[in-house]
């Protein structure tokens, strides 16, 4: 009973995955999943799933049709309804709890992304104990059942004490198995994201609700590729800053914007704390294309040409559409950074981009 549990498991469990695949443009767009996500788990409302359930009866005759009645009488109560009755059959919607990795891994075949190939050594190894081997003595918690009764039902048979017509298995001490184990060494790959966002007057609510969405996705699939991922977060005006997620996401800040400000903080960032030997560095900057001026456009570019292409895996730059700005950035690093591989942009004009954006990112396997 309990391996067709199982298969029913898996069965329902590839149902919802097919449902994720057929919608993943939607998921993607949706900034109220992001409110459904817990330690390791986010909760994705799936439409078009009947609900398993037992239909139970009382074995008699009574059923839908009987009882007294009349050709003519009406059917339930005389209340008044609320609105015309449909046509249609309603939708099923079921909540399912998907877990981070794989939504990742969802994400990375549909997208058709590589995996990514860390560079640069390892440089945190984490001691784990491996249950690897088999030996006669240990906590009775360790017990190997299968061995010990594999050994025990071996040595009654040799005895000539086994009986087939009473089957018996009596263990000895020296019957019993118990699982081993070895501490092995596994190194990690590391990963920092450094998220640089312009919050100055021209940033509005419906910007940063892109940045938003945007940031969770590449969260998703770079934590699906690195043992260990820490995130920083850079906002600039003319002025930079680093804050916490929260205020990264929500600040609204008026005045001018100097871009160069964010790329020297997230330098001093790389410099202080995350050797390029021993991190795997992502860099990925969020505006609307508006700069205080042409100067301080070159002057960013030779930055990330010079100071931080070297340290980093990438570099992204995502532009988002704006009413307010001039949108003139993202020409610029094309024409200073376009023999640059490590140098990657998107345009998000709306959600729908998020998606092309993402596998813009990501194609090449940096």
């Amino acid at each position: 009973m309990l391996l067709q549990i199982d298969k029913d498991h898996r069965r329902f469990k590839k149902i919802v995955t097919g449902k994720i695949r057929e919608d993943l443009r939607k998921f993607i767009t949706r900034g109220e999943l992001l409110g459904r996500e817990g330690r390791k788990l986010i909760s994705i409302p799936v439409p078009g799933i009947d609900t398993p359930h037992f239909r139970y009866g009382d074995n008699n005759d009574a059923g839908v049709g009987s009882g007294p009645a009349s050709p003519g009488d009406k059917v339930g109560s005389d209340g008044e309804g609320v609105g015309p009755g449909g046509t249609e059959p309603g939708s099923h919607i079921l909540e399912v709890e998907v877990s981070l990795d794989e939504l990742a891994d969802i994400l990375g075949e549909e997208l058709q992304l590589p995996r990514i190939e860390p560079k640069g050594r390892h440089n945190i190894t984490a001691r784990r104990d491996r249950y690897s081997g088999i030996r006669q003595s240990g906590p009775e918690s360790l017990r190997h059942f299968k061995r010990t009764f594999r050994r025990a039902l071996r040595r009654q048979i040799m005895s000539g004490v086994y009986d087939p017509q009473n089957p018996r298995i009596i263990f000895e001490r020296r019957d019993k198995m118990y699982r081993s184990w070895k501490t092995v060494l596994k190194p990690q790959s590391n990963a920092v994201i450094i998220y640089m966002m312009d919050v100055s007057g021209s940033m509005g609510r419906e910007q940063k609700e892109l940045v938003r969405l945007e940031a969770f996705w590449i969260d998703a699939w770079l934590r699906r590729n690195y043992e260990g991922i820490e995130s920083r977060y850079i906002v600039h005006d003319v002025r930079a800053g680093e804050v916490d997620r929260e205020t990264f996401f929500h600040l609204r800040e008026d005045g001018g914007t100097r871009i160069s400000s964010a790329f020297r903080l997230a330098q001093d960032i790389i410099e202080n704390n995350y050797a390029p030997s021993e991190w795997n560095i992502y860099l990925f900057h969020f505006s609307d294309g508006d700069n205080s001026s042409e100067s301080d456009s070159r002057e960013c570019c030779r930055m990330v040409r010079e100071n931080l292409l070297p340290a980093i895996n990438m570099f992204g730059y995502c532009q988002v559409a704006s009413a307010y700005g001039s949108g003139n950035f993202i020409n610029v690093i094309h024409e200073h950074l376009a023999d640059q591989e490590a140098v990657v942009t998107s345009r998000v004009n709306a959600k729908d981009d998020i998606y092309d954006s993402i596998k813009t990112f990501f194609s090449a396997g940096r």
